[in-house]
């Protein structure tokens, strides 16, 4: 049995945890122990990572290495600038 969960925009997870109880109560559970299953699932669900996510972190890195890669190859060509002019 899962939840319904349906993904929304960037990384926003929504969880009917009113239609997840009405489940669990159909099928036997009593309401403490569909609230604590529902409790722990959102709890599980908060923690996900979606694809989005990934992907936005991943642009973020490689624009970070890409301006750290030009920052250093800048300071190196200045320096053997000033290297060749000195000798």
């Amino acid at each position: 049995m899962q939840p319904r969960c349906k993904l929304r925009g960037m990384s926003t997870i929504v969880f009917d945890s009113h239609t997840f109880v009405k489940r669990l109560r159909t099928t036997g559970f009593t309401e403490e122990q569909a609230e604590t299953i529902v409790d722990a699932s959102r709890d599980a669900l908060s923690h996900l990572v979606t694809k989005e996510d990934l992907d936005n972190r991943l642009t973020e890195l490689e624009q970070r290495l890409t301006i750290r890669l030009g920052t250093i190859v800048a300071v190196a060509v200045g320096v053997i600038a000033a290297l060749i002019k000195v000798l």
